[in-house]
């Protein structure tokens, strides 16, 4: 078991104990975190801090912001991250949660950015996963643009702006964001903005079906079923989301990368 903390730790580096613990449960060992973490501490990795308590939020009026995620399709928030690959050129993100299920449910690449490419997000998202009762995001020109609010208004789908100037209202996402810039692109260079795709496709399923969730009691928002819950076969989906860089960029360059 220590041979696997240490695996575990090694492989997911941004990872604290307790998630090290539900990846272990899930390869079929039966631990309690406190043994866990006294390995960990052994071992001298590292346990990130805690988090500061949050407190609740309200609008520049002084009253309190009510709407809180309760089902699934209830809350969807969107936001943008930023990038830049190799060649220092930039790049950006469109990311859609759902708040409920702490689900991905789109991460779309590319440069530009703008109304249109939201658009077709929402377009594609509502066609295959139905209709939010309410999208959350900031005052930006893309999400404000006509062609967006009139594809909500005929949808049904209610905004939730946030105050200008308040990210914090946008919690759920500015916290996805924080971990995929913190566990992917903090860590990784993009060669081409297909690399990139790529890589943040694979980091998105890795997020969806194996990476434990701290809010789900240490659950991933949507596990993939698998035949059997034998270790081999979870440690090898495990590895399949995400293999190594070094093998997808050999497959995007065949003949040139080294």
């Amino acid at each position: 078991m220590r041979g696997d903390i240490i695996r575990l730790a090694s492989r997911y580096g941004r990872y604290g104990y307790r998630r090290i613990t539900a990846l272990l449960r899930a390869e079929g060992w039966q631990v309690n975190r406190k043994r866990v973490e006294r390995i960990w501490r052994e071992e001298g990795l590292k346990v990130p801090k805690k988090q500061p308590k949050k407190g609740r939020l309200y609008l520049n009026d002084g009253s309190c912001i009510r709407l809180r995620p309760c089902w699934k399709n209830h809350v969807w928030s969107y936001d943008f991250v930023s990038d830049r690959l190799h060649n220092n050129k930039k790049f950006k993100m469109l990311t859609v949660i759902d708040e409920f299920t702490r689900e991905c449910l789109a991460i779309d690449v590319g440069y530009p950015m703008k109304a249109e490419q939201v658009l077709d997000c929402l377009q594609r998202l509502f066609l295959e996963r139905g209709f939010p009762d309410f999208i959350r995001s900031d005052n930006g020109a893309e999400f404000t643009a006509k062609s967006v609010q009139e594809l909500l208004r005929k949808t049904k789908v209610k905004t939730a702006f946030i105050t200008p100037g308040s990210p914090w209202e946008n919690g759920f996402n500015e916290r996805f964001n924080g971990s995929l810039r913190d566990e992917l692109l903090n860590g990784e260079v993009f060669y081409s903005i297909a690399e990139a795709r790529a890589m943040v496709e694979m980091w998105r399923k890795h997020y969806n079906e194996v990476r434990p969730h701290s809010s789900l009691g240490y659950k991933p928002p949507a596990p993939r079923v698998l035949a059997g819950n034998s270790k081999a076969s979870l440690q090898e989906n495990a590895e399949g989301i995400k293999p190594h860089s070094a093998a997808l960029r050999s497959s995007l360059y065949p003949q040139d990368h080294h």
